[in-house]
């Protein structure tokens, strides 16, 4: 029982240790331009600024969220690339006041030409493929959920 403990705390240790050093062998340059096309996204939007959420954005963007309805039955609903950029060029978040607008960037793992990122805003929370295009960084896909409405 001991040893199958001891295995056990070994294997979570590897597991920690492997989840850690997806992103210590990359370049601070590279982690510095992630997180730069995560913030033109996000900040760009808040902005409304129509020429950094194109700056962040693949032209063939998929930004997809899951809607449940009460009776439990699930929908896709997409948007591209086009639609965000006009959304942030008819005001985007503007609306949101400044001290409410969150913008956190999280780097979960990069790998190559290719990374994973959180980004964490007023009221969602986005999962962003990105990858290394022509030479810079932009996303490509993002998996995104609306938080729960605070009562």
């Amino acid at each position: 029982m001991k040893r199958l403990f001891f295995v056990l705390i070994a294997m979570l240790t590897l597991c920690a240790w492997q989840a850690a050093a997806q992103t210590t062998n990359v370049p601070d340059a590279e982690q510095a331009a992630i997180k730069q096309t995560a913030l033109d996204y996000v900040e760009g939007w808040y902005e409304g600024n129509a020429e950094r959420m194109e700056r962040a954005v693949h032209p063939e963007l998929a930004k997809r969220i899951v809607h449940t309805n009460p009776e439990g039955r699930s929908r896709l609903d997409q948007m591209g690339a086009m639609t965000l950029v006009q959304g942030a060029r008819r005001g985007g978040g503007k609306e949101i006041p400044k001290e409410k607008q969150q913008r956190d960037v999280i780097i979960l793992d990069v790998f190559e030409n290719t990374a994973s990122v959180k980004a964490v805003m007023s009221d969602w929370i986005d999962y962003m493929h990105m990858a290394k295009f022509n030479g810079r960084w932009v996303v490509v896909n993002v998996l995104w959920e609306l938080k729960p409405k605070k009562k």
